[in-house]
């Protein structure tokens, strides 16, 4: 891949391998997003899905050759969420500008916007991420995204 350098295609290689569960050389379509963020991506779902991604396992399968494209095109791709449209994002919420948000909107927004998460996932990122609700329900949110991505990351 030309517009590729070898320091990406060797970490495009190195996920591939972990994520190649069988040693056949190719990976399952349904793990595309997991090999995707393990390369420092943050592909949406309608994304992996327009990668041909799929949502159950065994019926696709990846080669390297494959992958690499999808892994271009995913980069160039403008509509990742990176730690500052996060930020950005909730200090909508954030009405005195001082940093902090109700904690319930927070879930709230885990629970209902964008790409929604379960109410399990919100259980365990917020008991994971989220520091206490002061006597208000005001949170932190900058620390809050700040462990959130690395929790993502390390999930990955």
């Amino acid at each position: 891949m030309a517009d590729l350098s070898s320091n990406e295609v060797e970490k495009v290689n190195f996920a591939f391998q972990i994520y190649d569960l069988d040693g056949s050389g190719t990976v399952d379509a349904f793990y595309l997003g997991d090999l995707l963020r393990a390369v420092d991506l943050n592909p949406t779902n309608a994304t992996i899905e327009k990668m041909g991604g799929t949502k159950k396992k065994d019926e696709k399968k990846f080669t390297v050759e494959e992958v690499l494209p999808i892994y271009s095109q995913v980069k160039k791709d403008k509509d990742q969420g990176v730690y500052e449209d996060f930020i950005e994002c909730l200090k909508l919420y954030d009405k005195q500008e001082d940093g902090h948000m109700l904690g319930g909107e927070l879930t709230h927004i885990l629970l209902s916007l964008g790409e929604k998460l379960t109410d399990a996932e919100v259980d365990e990122v917020t008991k994971d991420c989220l520091d206490e609700e002061d006597e208000d329900g005001m949170i932190p949110y900058v620390p809050f995204v700040k462990r959130f991505m690395v929790k993502l990351k390390d999930m990955i």
